[in-house]
């Protein structure tokens, strides 16, 4: 049986707080390896770089907001 057979096997048997502090793991060697970190929750499959992407994107439409609202009061 194979490295990956036999953790794919244990999962299923460990608590709430074990399967946290794998994926803590998990994650801490994405990062280790340069490799982005994937999130999967109940609105889909991201990585870090897709959350970086839309994070920008709602940061760049608040600041053009913004401009859009000073020049209206500057009039």
């Amino acid at each position: 049986m194979s490295t990956v057979a036999e953790i794919e096997a244990a999962l299923p048997k460990l608590t709430a707080e074990e399967l946290a502090r794998v994926e803590h793991a998990v994650h801490q060697l994405y990062r280790q390896r340069g490799g982005g970190i994937i999130y999967d929750d109940s609105h889909g499959t991201m990585t870090e770089e897709d959350l970086i992407a839309s994070a920008e994107e709602a940061f760049q439409a608040y600041d053009n907001a913004e401009a859009d609202h000073a020049k209206r009061e500057a009039r």
